[in-house]
C-alpha cells in the first residue's frame, strides 16, 4: 500500500494530491466559486436546433448553454450495449433519428453535463442519465449490465455479472456498469451500492415535478467526498486532511460507502503545511513550467494550445552511454515515463502529439511505445495511443472532461496576451517611427512627445538615436522622449503638442 491522498482545505478551496511511493501523481483543484459540474443532472430547455450540425443548444441556468449532439440524446429503441467507459450517451448514429425530429425549441429536457464548460465551450450534454457509486454506475434507462474494460479476464466478468444480476430486485428498471474496484468487493457491498442508487434516482425523479426549468436538480458530491467513492483502492494506505471538518464529513461519508476506509483517514495538525511537508507546492509550481527536466540530462518541453497539446523530446546534456542510438533510446524511454506522469498531473486532455527523438532501430521504437503504454494504464482517465506515425511522431488522446492545471491556476499574461512572447525593443522603435510618419500627414502640431516604456526609450537614445534624429529632420518636427513606467515593452502613446 504505497499510494498516499492529500487534502489541502482553505474556506474556498479544496487541493488533493495523489502520491505514489512518495511521488505526486495526481492533482485535483475544487474552488467554491467554480466548482466542477461533470454529472450534475439539469432540467433544462431547449434553445436553437441546428440540423446542420445535428446538435441543439441547451439552457440549463449557467452563463453558456449546453451542447447537445444527436449522437448523445438517449433512444431506449436503438442503441449499444453498455461497457466500461460507457458515456451515457447514445444511440448509434446509424439508426438516430435527425434531430429536428427529436427536440423542438422550447422543450423541457432531462439533461446531464459529461463536460466541463471548458474555454469558450459550454458543457457538453448527454440525456442518458448515469449515477455513479463507489462500485456501480446506475443507468435508469438502459436495461443492461456493462463491466468496466480493465477488468479484461473473461471469467471474473462472468462472475461480477452473476453476481450483481442476483442481488437486483425482481422488476427494478435500469441497467448498470460494474467499476474496476468492484473485483474485491463483497456482496453487501454491492447490494448497498444498488440500493443507494436505485433511491437516488427516486428522489432525482421527484424533484423534476418540483424544480423550475433551468436549475440544477442533482449535484454531484464534493471533491473531498468523491475521493472516497472514487480514488480510494486497496493500495491506499492512508488519507491526510488538515481540516477537521473535512476530515470528519469524509469519515461520515465513508462509514456510508466503505466501512473499511474510515481506519485510513486521518487529521492533519502538524506546524508545518501539509502540501509543503510532501513538497507539493513544488510540483505544482513545476507542473505550470514548460521544460520539464529528466534525471538523465534530457528535458521534455510541453506546449499546450486550444488545439491539442505538444511534448518534445531532448537530449539536452545527456552524453553517458556507449553510443548515440543507446542514448537516444535511454532518454526516449525515460521520456516516455515522465510524460504519462506529466499528463495525469497537469490535466492534459484533447489531442496530444509526442516528438520523441528520432530513433533508427524498429525495436527500440517498439520498446518505447510498450513504455508508454505500460505507464499510462496506470491512468484513470480514457487514453487512446496511436503508434509512430511516417514523420516519427506519436498521436494519442487523452478525455477531457475538465479544464488542465494551468487554466485553473493561471491566466494569459496581460502583456504578451497568453503568446509566451513579445516584441522587442527594437521592433516598437520603429512601430513608433511608423506611426509619427502617419500622423505628420494628417496633423500639423508643433511637437510629437513618445510616451513608452524605459527599455524603448533606452534604445530611441542610444542604437536608434540616428535614425530619430534623421526623422525628427525628414518631419521638420520636434520630437521629444518620456519614460511611463506603468508600460510594457509592446505599450506606447504618441502625444500631439
Amino acid at each position: 500500500m504505497a499510494e498516499e491522498i492529500l487534502i489541502n482545505v482553505t474556506p474556498r478551496e479544496t487541493r488533493v494530491a495523489v502520491l505514489d511511493h512518495g511521488v505526486v501523481q495526481e492533482l485535483h483543484i475544487e474552488r467554491a466559486s467554480a466548482r466542477g459540474i461533470v454529472s450534475n443532472i439539469y432540467l433544462g430547455k431547449v434553445g436553437r436546433v441546428l440540423p446542420g450540425m445535428q446538435s441543439a443548444f441547451v439552457d440549463i441556468g449557467l452563463e453558456r448553454a449546453g451542447f447537445l449532439h444527436v449522437g448523445d440524446i438517449w433512444d431506449s429503441r436503438s442503441h449499444p450495449p453498455a461497457t466500461g467507459g460507457h458515456r451515457g450517451g447514445a444511440a448509434n448514429a446509424h439508426d438516430t433519428k435527425p434531430i429536428e425530429k427529436l427536440l423542438h425549441e422550447g422543450q423541457t429536457l432531462l439533461v446531464q453535463v459529461f463536460k466541463d464548460p471548458i474555454g469558450t465551450k459550454g458543457a457538453r450534454l448527454t440525456t442518458q442519465i448515469s449515477l455513479a457509486g463507489r462500485f456501480l454506475v446506475y443507468l435508469p434507462q438502459d436495461s443492461h449490465i456493462g463491466i468496466s474494460q480493465r477488468i479484461e479476464d473473461e471469467a471474473e466478468r462472468a462472475e461480477l455479472r452473476e453476481r450483481l444480476q442476483h442481488l437486483l430486485p425482481e422488476g427494478l428498471e435500469g441497467g448498470f456498469i460494474i467499476r474496476t474496484v468492484a473485483e474485491d468487493a463483497t456482496e453487501a457491498e454491492l447490494k448497498h451500492d444498488v440500493d443507494y442508487l436505485t433511491k437516488l434516482w427516486f428522489d432525482v425523479r421527484g424533484r423534476v415535478s418540483t424544480t423550475p426549468v433551468q436549475t440544477v436538480i442533482h449535484q454531484d458530491l464534493m471533491l473531498a467526498e468523491r475521493i472516497v467513492r472514487d480514488y480510494v483502492t486497496e493500495n491506499t494506505s492512508r488519507l491526510l486532511v488538515d481540516s477537521p471538518v473535512v476530515s470528519e464529513r469524509m469519515r461520515k461519508f465513508a462509514r456510508i460507502y466503505s466501512q473499511g476506509m474510515v481506519e485510513r483517514i486521518h487529521g492533519y495538525a502538524g506546524e508545518r503545511p501539509l502540501f509543503d511537508l510532501y513538497n507539493v507546492e513544488d510540483e505544482i509550481q513545476k507542473a505550470l513550467q514548460r521544460r520539464v527536466d529528466l534525471k538523465s540530462g534530457g528535458y521534455l518541453i510541453i506546449d499546450q494550445t486550444e488545439a491539442l497539446t505538444t511534448v518534445d523530446v531532448n537530449t539536452g546534456g545527456f552524453v553517458g552511454l556507449r553510443n548515440f542510438d543507446d542514448t537516444i533510446f535511454k532518454t526516449n524511454l525515460e521520456a516516455a515515463q515522465t510524460i504519462a506522469r506529466q499528463l495525469r498531473l497537469r490535466n492534459l486532455g484533447g489531442m496530444i502529439i509526442l516528438d520523441f527523438i528520432d530513433m533508427e532501430h524498429v525495436p527500440h521504437r517498439n520498446a518505447v511505445l510498450t513504455e508508454l503504454k505500460r505507464m499510462l494504464d496506470r491512468d484513470r482517465t480514457r487514453v487512446t495511443v496511436n503508434g509512430f506515425s511516417q514523420l516519427g511522431l506519436v498521436e494519442m488522446t487523452r478525455k477531457r472532461t475538465r479544464e488542465s492545471l494551468a487554466h485553473v491556476i493561471c491566466e494569459p499574461c496581460p502583456t504578451c496576451l497568453g503568446r509566451g512572447e513579445l516584441k522587442t525593443a527594437q521592433t516598437v522603435c520603429y512601430e513608433i517611427m511608423r506611426e509619427l510618419m502617419r500622423e505628420a500627414r494628417q496633423f500639423n502640431p508643433k511637437e510629437f512627445r513618445i510616451m513608452a516604456s524605459q527599455s524603448v526609450i533606452d534604445r530611441f537614445l542610444d542604437e536608434e538615436a540616428p535614425s530619430l534624429l534623421e526623422l525628427e529632420s525628414q518631419l521638420e518636427k520636434r520630437i521629444s522622449l518620456q519614460v511611463e513606467s506603468i508600460y510594457n515593452q509592446e505599450q506606447y502613446d504618441i502625444i500631439l503638442v
